[in-house]
């Protein structure tokens, strides 16, 4: 028996279809830079499992949570931050300190903070 796997990559019909959307819709979320299709030569957008699955999160945060576009693209790049955050963490707890390790660390958090807008809130006291 033959195994099928699974493309890499869909055009933007297929990935509509699969995270039930709009062509549309994620045309209108590349424009606004939540998620960035990669392009052929002859400018067809190509999105890989990663971005149908930052589309996934996207239509849970609109659609089950409520949340607006403004506050999906804040949300997103709270994510982001957390993902860096994650191994820089892990390696933490191994004591494997290096000066290197700890400056990123603290730029991440400090990232993380004035994405929050702690910084400002901080300044206002």
């Amino acid at each position: 028996m033959a195994v099928t796997k699974a493309p890499d990559f869909y055009l933007i019909s297929m990935a509509a279809e699969l995270v039930d959307m709009h062509p549309q819709t994620l045309r209108k979320y590349e424009r606004l830079g939540l998620v960035r299709p990669h392009r052929t030569s002859g400018s067809v957008r190509v999105y890989t499992h990663d971005e149908l699955d930052r589309l996934r999160l996207i239509k849970t945060f609109v659609d089950d949570a409520g949340i607006n576009l403004a506050g999906v693209e804040r949300l997103l790049s709270v994510a982001e931050i957390a993902l860096r955050l994650r191994p820089l963490v892990r390696r933490d707890r191994k004591a494997t300190h290096s000066a290197a390790s700890d400056r990123r660390l603290a730029e991440e958090v400090d990232a993380l903070c004035r994405l929050l807008g702690l910084d400002r809130a901080r300044e206002e006291r």
